[in-house]
């Protein structure tokens, strides 16, 4: 990675940057690597606990089934994997903050350090808020309106690949303060701006909800409504991390010198 402030002198050639990048990497795997094995024997115990809150709401003697072959070892372990990924996730904020820091300006390693870790948190409390708010009321509103006569038998794969699906759709909505303070930092946009296109956000969230959530309102709504706030938040705090002008000034004067 090229520095600011100076280009290969002092130093690291490109093929040192190449090896450097291989080795956080390598360091990144490994971390996944080793939670995974950490986590290996409790993946049914994991498994179990993902699945509460659908058994929570499910007819008294409903069960959950598998209609694949191999799906009762597969599914397990691959949620395993994906927890082991998510614990990683700090860690591998770090290696990634190590890697690009020496390039960075002394101002914005005040900005991204923070903003780094800032996101694995709000990506945390996406999940924290799909898994014990948006779960248990989806999952209730499924089972009652089942048609009778309907036994709810739900395949473990496609519980899993549901659950995720949300996880990630939740874990990606929070990170708005996050993308709307860089926008603002990098000059893309500004808060004043933002703030005069608030009625199409409102509209946008709703769609967007509707596109990464299954097609029930009450998912997309719980997603569109903490979309929309983070989206205040976001400004709020993007107000605070405008760059000033002797910023700028002086980050000319160290390219042009």
């Amino acid at each position: 990675m090229t520095s600011k402030t100076s280009t290969t002198t002092g130093g690291s050639s490109l093929f040192d940057h190449l090896l450097e990048l291989r080795s956080r990497f390598l360091s990144m795997v490994l971390s996944i690597l080793l939670i995974f094995i950490s986590l290996a024997y409790f993946a049914q115990d994991i498994y179990q606990y993902l699945a509460q809150p659908l058994m929570s709401v499910m007819p008294e003697g409903s069960n959950m089934i598998a209609t694949d072959v191999a799906s009762p070892f597969f599914a397990p372990f691959k949620l395993t994997l994906v927890v082991s990924i998510f614990l990683a996730m700090p860690y591998i904020l770090y290696q990634v903050w190590s890697f690009i820091a020496p390039g960075l300006y002394k101002n914005e390693k005040r900005l991204v350090a923070p903003l780094l870790f800032g996101s694995s948190f709000l990506f945390y409390g996406g999940i924290a808020f799909a898994y014990f708010v948006v779960f248990p009321l989806a999952f209730a509103f499924f089972s009652s309106v089942a048609p009778e006569g309907v036994v709810i038998a739900t395949d473990i794969s496609s519980y899993l690949d549901f659950v995720l699906k949300l996880f990630f759709a939740f874990g990606a909505a929070f990170e708005i303060p996050i993308a709307i303070i860089l926008m603002c930092w990098t000059g893309f946009t500004t808060p004043a701006k933002l703030r005069e296109k608030r009625p199409y956000v409102v509209v946008g969230v709703f769609v967007i909800g509707m596109l990464l959530t299954p097609p029930d309102i009450i998912s997309q709504t719980l997603l569109a409504i903490p979309m929309w706030l983070l989206f205040e938040a976001g400004v709020i705090l993007a107000s605070f991390y405008s760059r000033s002008d002797d910023e700028k000034e002086e980050e000319e004067q160290i390219d042009n010198g």
